[in-house]
């Protein structure tokens, strides 16, 4: 090796590892994630309320359309996960410098007009997804209520209510939690959150199966809703809607760099992602295909937009009462899970602009008995209320729930789950322009895109046919 390549070695082992202890090697806390706890933090931001409009979207695809749409968007999804986690790290996976956000390691690898687009479209789809996540709960309380309203009354009574307490009521707690500083604590969070979304999965998974026993046959044709049931042109906006509903079920592109900053390294962050990426894409599709099909072959055309709370199934009402409450304890870690990066985002923007306003840097200590202190941060405190307030009051003017899943699934699925992984990959790896590997990539990304544009516009038409017949606040169902 020659003695220049023994000191240069040397000097590098000892550069690299001469940080302190319980540190890493940019100075910061030692990160203890592994490929489970990342894993969770997938299952958490990806089986979200997305599975449950994936029978709905399936009756609209029909068996042989449905079924291959959901694989096809898990191994997308997949590849570009993995093209995403290389762009970790700057130059060398073990040892370049790292990216905390989506948006530096855009700014690392693709730089300029890309950021602030990036940005835009990021920090947008997470607000979108507070919006969609505060809805949903609220439908699921709101279905508690009323199968136990149906129960007593025996289905006499219709049981309408109004969706605003319920609404108002998450918005609490979500003031409660977005408290929580920083994405490392909310490991615990996640793993109830991945817990409960299994629970409810498997439920609706269950009633499923027990309503096709119950009919003695499977619904459903291999070509979805027919055209007596819906009109030509409905048929085709709402099959553009069920592809946008299945992009949004495996989104989590968008906080994908923030859960591998969380991992601790050798192994190299890349690879520990792509294997929890495997696992979590691998279970996620699995379960996907289970409560989509079983989903569609209980209630064929007929299956309900939303499958736990369409009250495709009035008995036994206590499981589906346990299943929404599973979904609402999932959503309230899930909103979290989501909300965290923007949140760090904002505040980091902050301090850099005002250094000096104590308001926004200054923590004060808080005792808790048993405990160690807590650091509130007056500005945190301000801003994070502020924000889930206003989620929330715009969830109770705008509660359509499966137009709005559809639209944000679309918006942010090209540009986050497909464009930048392939730019950057592209960059990062300096693939030249036309050549086969080059062209194949972007062959995927224009692929993507024309799914991206039938889906936004087949969710657009549906907002449109919703706002027909709408008054702001006064959602009951």
């Amino acid at each position: 090796m020659g003695e220049k390549g023994a000191v240069k070695n040397h000097l590098h082992n000892n550069l690299v590892f001469d940080h302190p202890i319980g540190f890493d090697d940019d100075g910061r806390l030692k990160r203890t994630g592994t490929v489970w706890t990342a894993s969770a933090h997938i299952i958490t931001a990806v089986i979200g309320s997305g599975v449950l409009s994936l029978a709905w979207a399936t009756a609209q695809l029909g068996w042989i359309a449905g079924p291959a749409v959901i694989f096809l968007f898990s191994f997308v999804t997949y590849y570009t996960s993995t093209l995403l986690a290389a762009c970790y790290r700057c130059d060398d996976p073990v040892n370049g410098k790292r990216n905390y956000t989506y948006m530096e390691a855009v700014r690392a690898n693709l730089g300029g007009f890309e950021v602030k687009i990036c940005g835009w479209v990021q920090y947008l789809n997470l607000f979108g997804v507070a919006i969609g996540y505060t809805i949903a709960s609220s439908i699921s309380m709101m279905a508690i209520k009323r199968s136990n309203c149906f129960h007593a009354s025996r289905g006499k009574n219709p049981c309408h209510m109004n969706s605003n307490p319920y609404m108002i009521g998450f918005g609490i707690a979500e003031i409660i939690f977005s408290q929580i500083p920083d994405f490392d604590q909310l490991w615990w969070l996640s793993i109830v959150a991945a817990v409960m979304s299994f629970t409810y999965s498997t439920i609706g998974l269950g009633l499923g199966i027990a309503k096709v026993a119950e009919n003695g046959k499977i619904r459903g044709s291999l070509t979805g809703t027919s055209v007596g049931t819906v009109t030509q042109t409905q048929k085709i906006w709402r099959s553009f809607q069920a592809l946008g509903d299945m992009a949004f079920a495996y989104s989590y592109s968008l906080i994908l760099i923030e859960i591998q900053d969380t991992l601790k390294a050798p192994p190299s962050e890349s690879k520990t992602m792509s294997k929890a990426t495997l696992l979590s894409v691998g279970v996620t599709t699995l379960f996907y295909m289970l409560c989509g099909c079983m989903g569609y072959a209980a209630f064929g055309d007929l299956s309900p937009g939303n499958l736990l709370t369409g009250f495709g199934f009035y008995n036994p009402f206590w499981l589906l009462d346990i299943a929404n409450a599973a979904i609402v304890i999932h959503l309230v870690g899930a909103y979290q899970v989501y909300c965290q990066p923007l949140f760090a985002f904002i505040e980091k923007s902050a301090a850099k602009r005002f250094p000096d306003s104590e308001f926004i840097t200054k923590d004060i200590k808080i005792p808790i008995p048993g405990f160690r202190p807590y650091n509130l941060n007056l500005f945190r405190l301000v801003w994070r209320t502020i924000f889930v307030m206003l989620t929330t009051l715009i969830s109770m003017l705008l509660p359509f729930f499966n137009d709005i899943v559809g639209l944000l699934g679309a918006i942010g699925f090209w540009p986050l789950t497909v464009y930048f992984p392939v730019e950057m990959y592209i960059s990062q790896n300096k693939i030249a322009k036309w050549s086969t590997r080059w062209l194949c990539l972007q062959i995927l990304s224009i692929a993507c895109l024309s799914i991206t544009i039938a889906a936004a516009a087949g969710s657009i038409a549906g907002v449109i046919l919703d706002l027909k017949s709408y008054k702001p606040f006064s959602t009951a169902y």
